[in-house]
């Protein structure tokens, strides 16, 4: 086994600035054709870095900061040596593959000197491979690091659900810690892309019943929403065939009709400040959790803390894509084990380091009443000196 750092039995993790400014950030104008948009390098970890890439109408150069902050967040906590970044793409989806195609000429030096950009919202695995291709970046072959045996498709592909899974963990693990585990509890899901699907199906096989589910078309609702059939009616972009729902299933086409469903859970999988200062006060949840990056907004953060509900937020449960991707470009994942064996060690490490981030952020937000974060960030920092 052997990680990108200088002394194999040394694992650095990646440590935000303390004036809170990035490493760097670069404006991408395009080459070879019209681009607007961003990458932001947080922290930088043996001049290495990692994050997705956001594809949407309305992203920000601010967004993108704070989205590659939450990366170092993340990295941090699972221990990986690797700093964080993101990169987001101006775009309302029209000529979707020349702008990936510009995007990865325009930032090949990047990728090729350290930098690591794969999926976020508006961007599939199928982009990254258009974007991937036209740089001629290939992930296998990274300076001061052994080749990986796989490419990229092969490695990270059978792995798309493991955010769902550290999501999922995440839930079932502040359930227990906050004495809510007995029988079934009732969840909503805003957001039913790859995360929100894996994330219903994980719930479901552990007793717990999807009432309700959002995508960009509204939000439907049931006593108890069959979550396979749901599965069966969805796009790849998280679009659901609303003309083959069952007779029992109710839509609404209202804004932030999902907040409206009796629930115990929320599950946030879509968009930026999902949850924010103008619809917090119609949260039913006592529990909410981050599927999505940012989807709380910190104004909502400080409601909710006041009226008694518990976040868990996106760096300690949404990191199993960002996990999985590190884990092969520190070279530490066992790439000898056989395909679904090496599946099921990244799932298991992924699903340790999530319910061990979670428990400890719910026991520390209990004793001392405070937003428990940078207390879990330093207590993990001192950890891997």
């Amino acid at each position: 086994m052997s990680v990108l750092t200088e002394n194999p039995a040394e694992v650095r993790t990646p440590r935000a600035d303390a004036s809170g400014e990035p490493a760097f950030t670069v404006s991408l104008n395009g080459s070879g054709g019209p681009l607007k948009g961003w990458v932001v390098v947080d922290t930088l970890v043996d001049s290495l870095a990692m994050g997705g890439t956001r594809m949407t109408a309305d992203v920000t150069e601010e967004e993108v900061r704070g989205l590659a902050r939450g990366m170092t967040h993340k990295l941090t906590l699972v221990g990986l040596p690797i700093g964080g970044a993101k990169a987001g793409i101006v775009s309302d989806g029209s000529d979707r593959e020349e702008t990936l195609r510009t995007f990865g000429r325009t930032v090949a030096p990047l990728l090729h000197g350290g930098l690591h950009l794969g999926c976020d919202l508006g961007v599939t695995p199928a982009d990254r491979a258009v974007f991937f291709g036209e740089a001629d970046y290939d992930p296998r072959r990274k300076n001061r690091a052994v080749d990986m045996p796989y490419d990229w498709r092969a490695y990270y592909e059978p792995l798309v659900d493991c955010t769902g899974h550290g999501v999922g963990v995440a839930t079932v693990t502040a359930l227990e810690e906050l004495h809510r585990q007995g029988g079934s509890r009732r969840v909503v899901i805003q957001g039913f892309g790859t995360v929100g699907r894996s994330v219903a199906q994980f719930l479901e096989d552990r007793g717990h019943t999807v009432v309700g589910v959002a995508d960009v078309q509204g939000t439907i609702s049931a006593e108890r929403l069959p979550v396979a059939e749901l599965l069966a009616l969805t796009d790849g972009f998280g679009r659901i065939d609303r003309s083959r729902l069952p007779a029992h299933v109710t839509a609404s086409s209202e804004p932030d009709a999902w907040l409206d469903v009796d629930a115990d859970v929320l599950i946030l999988a879509a968009n930026h400040n999902a949850l924010n200062s103008a619809n917090v006060h119609r949260l039913r949840a006592g529990l909410v959790v981050e599927g999505g990056n940012i989807t709380v907004s910190p104004e909502a953060r400080l409601k909710m803390a006041v009226s008694g509900a518990t976040l868990v937020p996106d760096v300690v449960a949404n990191v199993g894509g960002a996990a999985a991707a590190g884990l092969a470009l520190a070279r530490i994942v066992p790439f000898e084990l056989p395909s679904k064996q090496r599946k099921n060690w990244v799932f298991d490490w992924v699903g340790t380091r999530v319910r061990q981030n979670t428990k400890d952020l719910l026991e520390i937000a209990a004793a001392t009443g405070q937003d428990p974060l940078p207390s879990l960030l330093t207590a993990r920092r001192k950890e891997r000196r």
